[in-house]
């Protein structure tokens, strides 16, 4: 948890809802010059620090980013606006936007630990890509288990975002449809995404 509220600061978010406590009474970077007056960044540490967020807030690795970054370009439209959306359909994305995890971190265990299924059939790869009308839903063994009977609940609703269109939720069947493509504009992650597209057009 430390570890998560040191990097919350470093980049200027709340990566999980314990750590945006921390981030609210800290809400500075990390060491003993974090309150320090700092030197004005470079355009490249500028662009950098917007990719590491945008990184940690999908808790994914500089290569999978880079992949999706390539296809992004690749398909008509703004690039940067391409790179979220394609970021927002992996599965893992879309389990903790349906209310199903608290973070993204507990979203990817529960795929891995091969929980969720899609269209019936499990699905333990967290960045697989949901297609629009596919459903997304807990497998009938582990709705027992507690994290998704609080899941069920509703209890994860105070931390996470108002649930965007593009998903339609039935929480108390731990079941979800991805409806149509995300929008970035209803895509509930803090990033400048030009600064993004500017770092890998370097």
């Amino acid at each position: 948890m430390r570890r998560q509220a040191r990097k919350s600061r470093a980049l200027g978010i709340a990566l999980t809802p314990k750590a945006a406590k921390y981030f609210e009474r800290r809400p500075y970077p990390p060491g003993e010059h974090g309150r320090a007056r700092r030197k004005q960044d470079s355009d490249y540490a500028v662009r950098l620090r917007e990719k590491q967020r945008l990184r940690a807030q999908y808790g994914i690795r500089e290569k999978q980013l880079e992949r999706v970054f390539v296809e992004a370009r690749r398909t008509e439209g703004l690039t940067g606006e391409n790179l979220i959306e394609l970021l927002e359909m992996r599965l893992d994305a879309l389990v903790l936007r349906a209310g199903f995890a608290r973070t993204m971190a507990q979203a990817r265990q529960m795929v891995t630990h091969r929980h969720i299924m899609v269209d019936g059939r499990r699905v333990d790869i967290p960045s697989f890509r949901v297609k629009e009308g596919q459903t997304i839903h807990v497998h009938e063994r582990s709705e027992k288990m507690t994290p998704f009977q609080v899941a069920a609940a509703g209890a994860h609703r105070d931390v996470l975002p108002t649930l965007p269109g593009y998903l339609d939720v039935s929480l108390e069947k731990l079941q979800a449809r991805l409806v149509r493509r995300p929008k970035r504009s209803e895509v509930p992650v803090t990033c400048e995404e030009q600064l993004v597209v500017e770092y890998y057009a370097r």
